[in-house]
């Protein structure tokens, strides 16, 4: 299934995608994609829903992130060895992790705000991973049975907040508009193998990146397996797991940041596309 959200921010209804590729309307069925309908159960229930039966939602609405509700978003860093030379930065030995909060969420079409004198803010397209059922201290081999399924994450990144400043990456992940998620929640009976997408991202028609996830250093098992073991996840929690080649702040000789006024698409096989405008912030 493909499951989303639409309407309003702040309003968003649940939906799903039918064969034809039109949304059609959650309401009634459940409340929200979040929380206990990304389990298994409630995912089995959706399923047995006979989209011809729901009510086809015209007049092209906006998409919402694809989940609803999120406690957390975790994202790894350098998770793809030719980033982290691209980053002049060295292979990790573990999983480098950050958190981008959860107000920087916004719809996969949403424009991006660049901050108020922000000179290097940059993109990064990444596999997201949507957890479905709490995971504590969870085995490599089963983790991949605690994902609800599968998304695109734009990981935005302000570099000089990020990396010249004092203290952790988190203040150059988290601000407002810097994380848009989806347009689709798909569930993980549709992606046999998170280790074979390819995931690509365009600036002003422009392609800088164009990769595979399974170059990642450390795979969505062992993602969910070692985060598993320092945080309990919760259903809804989304994991942002790193990114390939081909950010702006790689670009030689001289990097390339977003500036206000360009439009961003990016795309994961099988998971949909995003399209953003970029504007200065308020």
């Amino acid at each position: 299934m493909k499951l989303l959200r639409y309407g309003p921010k702040g309003h968003e209804k649940p939906g799903m995608l039918d064969a034809e590729g039109r949304i059609r309307s959650l309401v009634g069925a459940v409340s929200d994609i979040a929380g206990d309908v990304l389990s298994d159960a409630g995912l089995a229930q959706l399923r047995s829903i006979d989209p011809g039966t729901l009510h086809i939602v015209g007049d092209n609405p906006r998409i919402g992130a694809c989940v609803g509700h999120v406690g957390k978003m975790v994202c790894i860093g350098l998770n793809y060895a030719d980033h982290a030379a691209e980053a002049g930065m060295p292979v990790p030995p573990e999983p480098v992790v950050f958190n981008k909060w959860t107000s920087a969420i916004v719809g996969p079409n949403d424009d991006i705000e660049i901050p108020r004198g922000s000179k290097k803010t940059d993109w990064e397209v990444e596999l997201g991973v949507v957890i479905g059922r709490h995971a504590k201290y969870v085995d490599e081999a089963y983790a991949l049975d605690y994902v609800a399924g599968y998304c695109i994450v734009n990981d935005v990144s302000e570099r000089e907040w990020q990396i010249e400043r004092a203290g952790q990456w988190d203040k150059g992940k988290g601000f407002d508009t810097f994380g848009p998620t989806g347009p689709w929640l798909v569930t993980r009976d549709e992606v046999p193998d998170p280790q074979n997408l390819g995931l690509w991202l365009e600036v002003d028609g422009h392609r800088y990146q164009n990769g595979n996830t399974r170059t990642m250093i450390f795979p969505v098992a062992k993602l969910v397996s070692y985060l598993s073991q320092c945080m309990s996840l919760q259903p809804g929690d989304v994991i942002s797991t790193g990114t390939p080649p081909g950010v702006g702040m790689g670009i030689k000789p001289s990097p390339v940041f977003l500036k206000p006024g360009q439009t961003v698409r990016l795309g994961i096989e099988g998971l949909g596309e995003q399209t953003q405008r970029t504007r200065a912030a308020e």
